[in-house]
């Protein structure tokens, strides 16, 4: 059962890096030299996507519509561990767990903090894809 007690605290402190290196590594594995652009392209895919699946999420909340609130952290979660945002996923997938069950004592708070996360992973991404070759 999720409480708002039991959400995973998200605190920069204790993760200075909003992505995971390993998991960036791995995407970059894929592409050794570079040749493709994969990690380019996968983040600036990302970068729609997390901005677009925010507004929906933002949208179901307000009529508050757990299915498709349920929906839009399932598709956020896997794409945000895609990419190292461990912490946004975690946070996904627990909004996912509070939207399933129905605990809104707990999905409200899950859905802020998750707001909160994501900008920080989307200033993580820009600041990627502004440093990295065109």
């Amino acid at each position: 059962m999720i409480t708002a007690a039991s959400i995973p605290p998200v605190d920069a402190s204790h993760n200075p890096s909003v992505l995971d290196a390993a998991a960036l590594g791995a995407l970059t594995q894929l592409d050794p030299t570079g040749a493709n652009q994969l990690v380019r392209r996968v983040l600036t895919t990302y970068h729609a996507s997390l901005e677009r699946l925010l507004g929906q999420l933002a949208e179901a909340r307000a009529c508050d519509d757990a299915a498709a609130i349920r929906m839009m952290a399932h598709t956020l979660k896997s794409a945000s561990a895609s990419i190292g945002a461990l912490a946004l996923s975690a946070l996904c997938a627990a909004a996912e767990q509070a939207a399933l069950e129905a605990h809104d004592d707990a999905l409200a708070p899950l859905l802020d903090r998750l707001q909160v996360e994501a900008g920080r992973v989307d200033a993580a991404v820009r600041d990627l894809l502004a440093s990295s070759p065109a």
